[in-house]
């Protein structure tokens, strides 16, 4: 084979790797294979609580100067005993640092690339190809001699080099342009022969007339990409305020435990009071021993539901934590929080109609719903143009150039002595078309559904608004009742003390209404953080977010090393 033709072809090669392809993954990107242990699957492990028995801290060493300075400039600096956050740097820590919404903020951009991927498709594409072939055919008349080579008269060899290049441009009315140039040798090696050139200049279009013809209809699979791009930006607003609601609510859930640890210890100093004066009446003569066993019991009582209310206290910090995420305070930390904003609930009359109108203007679900039926609108209108039967015209033009060497083929070619032209239309009708029909009325059916399913989801978003008001003038009504009740049972425990002190009541007496001023008191703290929470649940009914400050959020783009 002749040196040249190989270097051509390995230079096609080369131009060939040189085009884009493979992206230089990342390490985490790279291709591994992961199989899970059999042991790991089928073999249950027990857990015996010795094995996970924390050890006795060390007693703390006295720390000389110089430890105390490295200690300084450490910059890992331990988490604070105690942490104030208000109610806005809650939102803006939760906005920033909520891990469900680090996930779903990249759901925009996967969206956003399969947008990309289906406009790419009236990218233009270049082609080549080589071929290389020897010809050996016995003529009309051969023998083959006792040596088994052939003769005869007609015999004839060739080597033949072809090579084409060219670019192909799909259109978006559905028709595809090609250019090429082919250039080709043949050589008859026959003693006396010479190589023959041939370039050929090919310009051809195909361009469908019903089927598939026409910009709307080769349009839609990226109109249909476009409008999942919505719904899921859709989508990731929907979560942005799931989220921040959520924030609020443990922001509230946390205040409330935290204000019952306060009425449990005040209550548990009520009842050490009432310990020390059931003794001190005791000493005193006045009454049996019996009462200092009754206030010793209150006590323990008291002391029970501290650790209860501690307890759900640390429940709820651990949820605060993780719904903030925020760098340096994990949830296994033992930083206590502060809520710095107190409930300072206010009786709004709302306008029941303005409301509803938000909610319907805002409410994520009705917005896919709109953005599902425009989906289907295009579904039908392209179901229906592949009804048509598919007829394409196709014109060819081509130029050919022939010479004894390639500098006379491509003289030849650009004077452009030979010219062809070809026109043709092809047709194919399916017999029934069955097929396309019941697509088409499948795409009908889904659209009628939608339909009746947009009617329904705005009874149900107009039933959550009236819920959430109702139930916002409900815990309203609960704060002036529960109020009424914890000054009226604290009024009661005072007359209490006062008849005790004189020998008309007992212990057993007096903790009963302290019991009971707790948990008016409790009530109290209840009916306010429930206020609270439902106008958060009454701002999510609508599609909103309780405040006055607007929040833009913005998709975040991974680096990856496809460019």
């Amino acid at each position: 084979m002749n040196k040249k033709y190989i270097i051509l072809i390995l230079c096609s090669v080369i131009l060939l790797a040189s085009l884009p392809g493979c992206a230089m993954l990342d390490p985490e990107d790279q291709y591994y294979e992961y199989k899970v242990p059999g042991k790991k699957l089928h073999t249950i492990t027990p857990i015996e609580p010795n094995q996970f028995t924390a050890p006795k801290p060390a007693p703390a060493k006295e720390q000389t100067p110089d430890a105390k300075a490295e200690m300084k400039a450490e910059p890992n600096l331990p988490p604070p005993p105690e942490m104030q956050m208000s109610l806005e740097e809650c939102r803006a820590t939760t906005l920033q640092n909520n891990l469900e919404l680090q996930s779903q903020l990249i759901a925009p951009a996967i969206s956003a690339a399969a947008v990309g991927a289906e406009e790419a498709k009236f990218e233009a594409a270049f082609y080549a190809n080589t071929s290389l072939s020897n010809t050996d055919s016995p003529g009309s008349k051969s023998r083959l001699d006792t040596s088994g080579y052939s003769s005869g008269y007609g015999a004839s060899q060739y080597h033949n080099v072809n090579s084409r290049t060219g670019v192909q441009m799909p259109l978006r009315t559905g028709g595809t342009l090609d250019f090429s140039l082919a250039d080709s040798r043949t050589h008859n090696l026959a003693p006396g022969t010479s190589p023959q050139y041939q370039n050929n200049f090919t310009f051809s279009v195909s361009q469908p007339l019903l089927k598939n013809a026409g910009q709307r209809v080769n349009m839609h699979s990226i109109r249909l990409a476009r409008y999942e791009k919505q719904i899921t930006d859709n989508t990731t607003k929907l979560e942005v305020i799931r989220v921040l609601a959520a924030a609020d609510r443990s922001y509230w859930r946390l205040y409330a435990a935290r204000k019952e640890l306060e009425v449990r210890k005040e209550q548990h100093k009520l009842a050490t009071a009432q310990l020390e004066r059931a003794k001190r009446m005791v000493n005193a003569g006045q009454m049996a021993n019996i009462e200092i066993v009754r206030a010793e019991a209150g006590v323990a009582r008291q002391l029970a539901a501290i650790i209860s209310a501690e307890n759900n206290l640390r429940t709820r910090q651990r949820e605060f934590k993780r719904v903030l995420n925020r760098p340096g305070l994990d949830i296994e930390t033992p930083t206590i929080m502060i809520p710095a904003t107190e409930a300072d609930p206010v009786h709004y009359t709302f306008d029941t109609p303005k409301l509803i109108d938000q909610a319907f203007e805002n409410r994520a679900e009705l917005l896919e719903l709109e953005l599902r039926i425009a989906e289907d609108v295009s579904k039908i209108d392209y179901l229906n143009n592949q009804m048509l039967p598919l007829v394409t015209m196709d014109y060819t033009y081509n130029v050919t150039g022939t010479g004894m060497t390639r500098n006379d083929s491509y003289d030849m070619l650009n004077k452009k002595n030979y010219e062809n032209h070809r026109i043709g239309v092809s047709l194919w009708v399916p017999l029934g078309n069955e097929a396309a029909k019941n697509n088409l009325r499948q795409a009908m059916y889904v659209k009628r559904q939608r339909l009746a399913t947009k009617a329904s989801q705005r009874q149900l978003v107009k039933q959550e608004v009236l819920d959430a008001l109702d139930q916002a003038e409900a815990n309203w009504q609960q704060i002036m009742a529960a109020r009424q009740d914890a000054l009226l049972e604290g009024d009661l425990y005072q007359a209490e003390v006062r008849q005790f002190e004189v020998g008309l009541r007992t212990s057993t007496d007096v903790l009963d209404i302290q019991t009971k001023l707790a948990d008016a008191q409790s009530a109290e703290i209840t009916a306010l953080v429930n206020y609270e929470i439902s106008l958060v649940d009454m701002a999510y009914a609508t599609g909103t977010l309780l405040g006055a400050d607007k929040i833009e959020w913005q998709a975040t783009t991974p680096i990856v090393p496809v460019k």
